[in-house]
This record gives C-alpha cells, sequence and structure tokens, in this order.
C-alpha cells in the first residue's frame, strides 16, 4: 500500500486568492458553513478561515493546523462535496 506524500502543494492559508480559493469556497457552502448568499470572490480571509476551521473541528481533523486547507482536510471535503 503506497501512501501518499505529505506535501504543502495546494495548501491554502489566510491570506491566498485565486481559484482554488473560490472552489474552496463553493465546497463549503454545500456543506452549509459558507453562507450561500456571499460571494465566492477567491479571497481566503477570516471568514473561510473559520468555516475551514469548523468544518475540520466537526470531523476530527487536526493534521492540517486548524484553519489551513492541507492535504487531509481537502481530501476529506472533496470526497463529501464530489465534483463541482
Amino acid at each position: 500500500m503506497s501512501q501518499e506524500p505529505e506535501t504543502p502543494k495546494g495548501t491554502l492559508r489566510l491570506g491566498d486568492t485565486g481559484a482554488a480559493v473560490v472552489e474552496l469556497q463553493v465546497r463549503l457552502q454545500r456543506v452549509w458553513l459558507y453562507p450561500r448568499d456571499w460571494e465566492a470572490d477567491g479571497v481566503y480571509d477570516q471568514q473561510v478561515e473559520y468555516a475551514v476551521k469548523v468544518y475540520q473541528w466537526d470531523r476530527g481533523l487536526t493534521k492540517d493546523g486548524l484553519g489551513v486547507y492541507g492535504p487531509r482536510t481537502r481530501r476529506a471535503l472533496e470526497a463529501e462535496t464530489g465534483r463541482l
């Protein structure tokens, strides 16, 4: 059984911007942690960070660091929200 390497590739955190953050915001909207009436503007601000923390706390995800959208949190959220 091969193990995926732990790299920061694709890791998002407070202050990041771009299309990957838009995707994160939409995924958080799908699990009702980011209000649907807020625009997915591609800015990883304090609201996004808080939503990621709540998701991590609720799912017991601790390895990426609270508020950091790292590999484990990404895999879990993508599995839960499916294709966009």
